[in-house]
């Protein structure tokens, strides 16, 4: 499916506003912390924009999904700050929070599952208690991806990079996840619930180039 397609520079009173969590930095690029912030740029490249700095501690890049106006951001602030730049978007963009879609990794799901919820709390995951803390609300829609755990520690797991299996079906994963996010703009959390919500593991290695001998 591909939603996504260029759109002016213009303010929009009914932007939806797509956020992808990670760390900035190239210390941190392609770490599973950065899973969210992966699929934002899947989509920004999908649609052929580039994210760029803007005055609100993010990248932000304007696109239109189904022709809904859409800003997709990727917050400048470490993950544990991350509110600082929601706050900052949805209060210039006057963006309600059912118009919010934040996207982070989760340690609790195993890697390749997918899960999108309308709303909750944080989970113990950093990035979204920064964000429920700094706009005042746990009610925005929500989409986890599954990085799994290790015998190493939450935070060196979380800190380092996908596997070498992981790396193989990742394209496609971050593919499917541009997918979700299209599908929970357009028809709703609930309905893209019950499109998304599993684990895409079997069918990614399916779809996967075969490993080199």
């Amino acid at each position: 499916m591909h939603f996504f397609s260029r759109r002016r520079e213009e303010e929009d009173a009914d932007v939806r506003l797509v956020i992808g969590l990670g760390n900035p930095g190239s210390r941190y690029a392609g770490t599973r912390h950065n899973a969210g912030a992966m699929v934002v740029m899947a989509m920004a490249h999908r649609a052929g924009l580039q994210l760029r700095n803007s005055k609100h501690a993010s990248a932000t890049a304007r696109t239109s999904i189904g022709g809904l106006p859409v800003l997709l951001a990727v917050p400048d602030t470490f993950m544990n700050d991350s509110g600082v730049a929601v706050g900052r978007l949805v209060r210039y963009y006057k963006v309600p929070p059912e118009h919010l879609l934040v996207i982070c990794d989760d340690l609790d799901l195993p890697f390749g599952t997918l899960r999108i919820r309308p709303e909750g709390g944080s989970g113990g995951h950093n990035g979204l208690k920064s964000i429920i803390g700094a706009i005042g609300t746990q009610q925005f829609p929500r989409m986890r991806i599954g990085v799994g755990r290790s015998d190493h520690g939450a935070v060196n797991h979380v800190l380092g990079r996908f596997s070498p299996e992981e790396e193989r079906v990742l394209p496609r994963l971050l593919d499917v996840a541009a997918d979700a996010v299209g599908e929970t703009l357009l028809r709703g959390p609930q309905d893209a619930m019950n499109g998304f919500n599993r684990d895409w593991l079997p069918v990614l290695l399916e779809s996967a180039e075969p490993a080199s001998q």
